[in-house]
C-alpha cells in the first residue's frame, strides 16, 4: 500500500476542516464523504471533487476507502466505527471517542477483535510542548507525583450553541463542555499524570441558554494518595489554560501551552525529614528544556495513523490509551448528578441509565441559525 485511501463520514462542520487538512499528508488522499445533510454532502463533494454518499453504511461499504474519519456528532462515533472496521476498514474517530464508556469499550474491543487501528483525534500528543513534557514524566524527573491541577477557561458566545440542533443537547452531543471543550486537554492530562481513581464534582449552567454543563470541576483522588483539582468552563475571559504536575523530584507547569519546568534534587520528602533549621529552604531551580521543531496538529495525528497501518509506525492515540478521557468525563457527570464522590473506572450501567434519563426527560428547544455558521473552528491545525 503507497497511500491510504480515507473517506471522511461528516462534512458539515469538522469533517470540512479534515478534508481541508489531508492535502498536507503525502500518505492519505481523500476518496470519499459521506453526510447525511443533503446540503453539507453536495457542498463537501463540489469542493473537493470526490464522490458523496447520503450514509455512511453506503461509504464503507463502496469500495473506494481503507479508513475512514468518523466526524460526525458524538453519538454517532461508536455504531460507526465498529461497522467500519467489522468491514476490513481502519478507523481515525474524532474525539470524544464515545460519549459513554461502555461504547468506548465496545469500540475497542471490536478493534481487538478485527486488528483493525483505532485512533483517536487527540492532536495535542503531537505538540512538541507537550511531548517534552510527557518525556520528563516518563523518564522520571518529577519522581512520584503528589498534586496535579488543570485549570481552562475558555468562551464561547450563544451564537456558537445555536450554530446546530445537536450541539449541547443530551440527545445531540451527551454533554456540554466536558463533551466538547474539555476532552483535548483532559486526556493531556491523564496521558501527564494518570487516571484518578475517586472523583467528587459539580457541573453548572452558568452563562447560557443550554441544557448542558457550560462549567464543570472536580477534585481528584490517586492510588498514590495525591490529590488533584480540575476545573472546565466556557464563560472566561480572557481564556487561559494552565496545567501543573508536581513530583518528589521536579514540577511541571504549562501555561497557555508553553512549558517550564523546576527540579527538586534533594526531594521534598528527603528535605522534609532532613533539614535542621526551621526556615531552610530547599532549592528549586528552573531548568530549561529542550522543546522540538514544528506545532504539532490534525495533520501530523492523521500521518502517523497513515504510517502505522503501511510502515507499524507506533500509534500516538491508541484508543485503549485514550479511553481515560471518557472514564474521567463519565465520572465527573456522574458525581455531579448523584452528589456524591465516584469511582474509576465508572459504572458503566449507572451512567448509561443517567444519559438515558437527560434525554427522557429533556424537553429543551432551540432555534438554529444559519447552518453556514456550522463551519468548524477556523484555527484548526
Amino acid at each position: 500500500m503507497d497511500v491510504v485511501r480515507i473517506g471522511i463520514i461528516g462534512v458539515g462542520g469538522m469533517g470540512t476542516g479534515h478534508a481541508r487538512n489531508l492535502p498536507k499528508v503525502q500518505e492519505v488522499k481523500l476518496t470519499a464523504v459521506a453526510d447525511v445533510d443533503p446540503t453539507a454532502l453536495k457542498t463537501a463533494t463540489d469542493a473537493f471533487d470526490v464522490p458523496g454518499f447520503p450514509t455512511a453504511t453506503a461509504l464503507i461499504h463502496s469500495g473506494l476507502v481503507d479508513a475512514v474519519l468518523i466526524a460526525t456528532p458524538h453519538y454517532f462515533h461508536a455504531p460507526i466505527a465498529i461497522e467500519a472496521m467489522r468491514a476490513g476498514l481502519h478507523v481515525y474517530c474524532e474525539k470524544p471517542m464515545a460519549v459513554q464508556a461502555s461504547e468506548a469499550d465496545k469500540m475497542i474491543q471490536v478493534a481487538k477483535e478485527t486488528g483493525k487501528t483505532l485512533a483517536i483525534g487527540f492532536q495535542m500528543h503531537t505538540d512538541p510542548e507537550l511531548q517534552a513534557a510527557y518525556k520528563l514524566v516518563a523518564e522520571g524527573k518529577l519522581g512520584e507525583i503528589y498534586r496535579t491541577l488543570l485549570v481552562e477557561g475558555r468562551f464561547r458566545s450563544q451564537a456558537y450553541y445555536d450554530s446546530a440542533s445537536w450541539r449541547a443537547t443530551w440527545k445531540g452531543e451527551g454533554g456540554g463542555v466536558l463533551m466538547n471543550q474539555a476532552p483535548h486537554f483532559m486526556d493531556v492530562f491523564i496521558w501527564l499524570g494518570g487516571l484518578p481513581k475517586r472523583v467528587w464534582a459539580k457541573c453548572n449552567t452558568r452563562q447560557h441558554d443550554i441544557e448542558v454543563e457550560d462549567e464543570a470541576m472536580a477534585m481528584l483522588e490517586y492510588a498514590n494518595g495525591a490529590v488533584g483539582l480540575f476545573h472546565e468552563s466556557v464563560n472566561e475571559l480572557p481564556t487561559s489554560s494552565r496545567l501543573e504536575l508536581l513530583g518528589e523530584y521536579g514540577k511541571i507547569v504549562l501555561d497557555d501551552g508553553k512549558l517550564r519546568f523546576w527540579e527538586v534534587p534533594a526531594g521534598v520528602k528527603g528535605f522534609t525529614r532532613g533539614a535542621k533549621n526551621m526556615w531552610d529552604k530547599v532549592q528549586a531551580r528552573e531548568v530549561e528544556v529542550e522543546v522540538g521543531t514544528g506545532e504539532g496538529g490534525q495533520a501530523d495525528l492523521v500521518r502517523n495513523m497513515a504510517r502505522h497501518i503501511m510502515h507499524g509506525e507506533p500509534l500516538l492515540t491508541p484508543a485503549e490509551a485514550c479511553l481515560g478521557q471518557v472514564e474521567l468525563t463519565n465520572a465527573i457527570m456522574l458525581s455531579s448528578e448523584t452528589g456524591q464522590p465516584v469511582d474509576i473506572p465508572v459504572d458503566r450501567a449507572a451512567f448509561d441509565a443517567l444519559i438515558q434519563r437527560k434525554i427522557a426527560e429533556s424537553k429543551f428547544t432551540k432555534s438554529v441559525s444559519d447552518a453556514s455558521k456550522r463551519v468548524t473552528d477556523p484555527n484548526l491545525r
